[in-house]
């Protein structure tokens, strides 16, 4: 059976042709105009990224997705590509004027399936493994999100939108026009949309030719299966002999929902139509399953507690004969990120973040002892088998998305694709090192240093103090196309990225030490880092910038008001800059309540009180510093509002201000021109009042 590296849009040299774009409709890869060998926007923005990387049954060959944006018609596209597996003879088999994604093998590897709307909605189609040939064979009446074929390839799982929630029009026909949206519970919004429906998993007969007689496993039930926002296909998961369907979902509406992340496992019976829950008495979230080659178990992420996203996430196997469950992954103190099977169902091999950067590992099912299979500086985003290897993607701070075969014996790795190679050998990298800082409570931390290209020792230059997300996102060797470090280090900035108090890598002890302390020890660190930075010759301490988004938003606001003339600016984008309205604000409560530690008005809550009088709307007669603030108005988790007023107050108390507001981007800026527009106004307030 094929095996499928499934990760969203990531980034990530084709020997092959590209696309002929005709200005209008086929968008391929782009040359760009490097100067002095220095990363720029358009050059940012022209890399193509990969993602879907599916090997055939026999191991010899694969199949991923490349996605190219085009700046000046402002959207993108999605191409398909396939190789042998050694890398050679690589060829991108689509050009057309529509994406094509979740490409996998079907057929015993002679057929390619992926998701296309050539039709008009997004369906199902095949083709041979060079492109020609194309069928359509789904013709369902929404468009289909994700899908996989049984292991005997007679039925066909897929994700479509269920409508769940009746809109003000069913209920006053007569008012056909109206917009007006009327809301009795919670969680009617949801990170950018307002939620109508929920993704529910359809089963359907496949012949060979069509698909035919779809049925909702969830029919009548308004829960999400997948779960929203982030959630795919990982998220569901056939049986090997083709009639049990493992799904994911949180049986939760309205408050519920918002209060709890209880998510469980679900195994559907496709002859009985009995349902059970493979996970029932684990409190926190439980994700994307997987059956055993041999049929007898089956894997998970499992988190303990109820209303912790950020718990730690650990492998959990379950022998299907006994229901007895086992945490596997009890030896590696970090989260369990992506994973698969063995084939002989011995070991199961899972990314994870360790010391900042992500690697594989080889989990022992029967011991439950874990052993690390890779090393090097970069992240490895996913696992798969590739016949007796693995197959992986791996990023770094300098490089995005690329295909490696890895050795699971050696660890050895070897490259694959080089989708970017002709932007690469235009560009020079900034060196990227590893320093590890004694904290003021005695404690070591890492911290990432990013130096310009052509770096002069013998010179003095600004440096940036950057603030991670999350909060507990890791700052690993992570490539961003927004918040991307060598892009700042080309504009002859240091940048200086701690692993503050309160992410993953280094225990469960550190990971958690920023609930509910926002304005406690992570702080602290981060003033570490910048101040020990200052001390090298290199540095002008005269010239130190702060930047951040999300919690690193929150981060830069309460910055701004303690940090003692460090800072010549900040810029924050998406962050929270008052507690108490975000706790009102936001729609997942259970983060709310977790990391603030309760409602504002719990007098009796030491902890929520320490929360919220660190707000950093509670210090602006401190602010002292031009600040930009950048928010986007279709981001419904951290409301545009926040950068609005934080905005308004810097104005009033007559410090330099700057308002960049995107009425059609949610908690991230996903369309070109609107990256573009970020990145040189990112940069010209950052030239305007640091480097000066």
């Amino acid at each position: 059976m094929a095996t499928s590296l499934m990760l969203g849009a990531c980034s990530g040299k084709n020997t092959a042709g590209t696309a002929e774009s005709d200005g209008k409709n086929l968008i391929g890869r782009t040359e760009v105009e490097v100067t002095d060998g220095r990363m720029t926007p358009e050059a940012l923005w022209a890399f193509g990224r990969i993602a879907g990387v599916s090997a055939s049954p026999d191991g010899k060959r694969l199949v991923y997705t490349v996605g190219y944006y085009s700046v000046p018609e402002d959207k993108s596209n999605r191409e398909v590509f396939v190789m042998n597996a050694d890398g050679s003879e690589n060829r991108q088999i689509t050009r057309t004027a529509v994406s094509e994604s979740n490409a996998v093998w079907i057929k015993g590897g002679s057929k390619i399936a992926f998701l296309s709307s050539e039709s008009g909605s997004s369906q199902v189609w095949e083709m041979n493994p060079d492109g020609s040939g194309r069928r359509q064979l789904s013709d369902y009446a929404g468009n289909i999100e994700g899908f996989a074929f049984s292991p005997d390839e007679k039925k066909l799982l897929f994700i479509a939108q269920v409508k769940t929630v009746p809109s003000t029009r069913d209920k006053y026909p007569d008012l056909d026009k109206t917009t007006g949206v009327i809301v009795t519970d919670l969680m009617y919004k949801h990170w950018d949309e307002w939620v109508t429906t929920a993704p529910h998993p359809f089963v359907a007969d496949f012949d060979g030719e069509k698909v035919a007689n779809p049925v909702d496993i969830l029919e009548g039930e308004p829960y999400e299966s997948p779960m929203k926002p982030f959630g795919g296909i990982e998220q569901l998961a056939w049986n090997t002999t083709s009639d049990k369907v493992a799904y994911t979902c949180r049986k939760k509406t309205g408050k519920d929902y918002a209060l709890s992340t209880n998510s469980d496992i679900y195994e559907y019976d496709l002859n009985t139509k009995e349902t059970r829950n493979l996970s029932e008495g684990i409190m926190g979230y439980d994700t994307n399953p997987q059956y055993s080659p041999d049929g007898k178990s089956i894997a998970w992420q499992s988190m303990e507690r109820d209303g912790y996203e950020s718990d730690q996430n650990r492998l959990m196997v379950m022998d299907l004969a006994t229901g007895r469950r086992t945490f596997v992954s009890k030896d590696f103190d970090s989260n369990v990120d992506g994973f698969c099977w063995s084939a002989d169902s011995k070991t199961i091999y899972f990314t994870g973040v360790w010391h900042a950067t992500s690697q594989i590992y080889a989990a022992d099912v029967a011991a439950c002892t874990v052993r690390k299979l890779t090393e090097g500086q970069h992240d490895y985003a996913g696992v798969a088998l590739l016949g007796d290897g693995l197959l992986a993607l791996r990023h770094s701070m300098s490089a995005a998305d690329e295909i490696f075969a890895v050795s699971p014996s050696s660890g050895e790795a070897t490259q694959l694709s080089f989708e970017n190679k002709h932007i690469y050998d235009k560009l020079e990298m900034g060196r990227v090192e590893e320093r590890w800082m004694k904290t003021t409570d005695g404690k070591q931390m890492l911290v990432w240093v990013i130096y310009p290209p052509h770096f002069d020792a013998s010179k003095k230059y600004p440096t940036l103090l950057y603030c991670e997300g999350g909060p507990q996102s890791p700052v690993s060797q992570f490539w961003s196309y927004r918040w991307n470090f060598q892009i700042m280090a080309a504009h002859d900035y240091i940048v200086v990225a701690p692993n503050r108090r309160g992410l993953p890598g280094f225990g469960m002890e550190w990971n958690e030490a920023v609930s509910g302390d926002y304005g406690g020890q992570c702080m602290k660190d981060y003033f570490t880092a910048i101040d020990e930075m200052a001390k090298e010759p290199f540095v002008d301490k005269d010239r130190l910038g702060c930047v951040g988004a999300s919690f690193g938003g929150f981060s830069v606001y309460w910055l701004a008001g303690h940090h003692d003339g460090r800072f010549k600016a900040f810029i924050a984008h998406d962050g929270i800059f008052n507690m108490e309205m975000q706790y009102l604000e936001t729609e997942e409560m259970w983060f709310a309540n977790w990391d603030m530690g309760g409602a504002y008005w719990d007098k009796a809550n030491a902890t929520a009180q320490r929360t919220f009088a660190n707000s950093p709307h509670r210090f602006v007669d401190k602010w002292d510093t031009p600040i930009l603030c950048i928010h986007g108005e279709r981001d419904y988790r951290i409301l545009a509002n926040q950068g609005m007023a934080a905005f308004n107050a810097a104005v009033l108390r007559g410090i330099p201000a700057e308002l960049l507001i995107y009425p059609d981007e949610n908690h991230w800026v996903l369309k070109p021109q609107n990256g573009v527009l970020w990145q040189r106004t990112f940069f010209e307030w950052l030239d305007k009042w640091v480097k000066r």
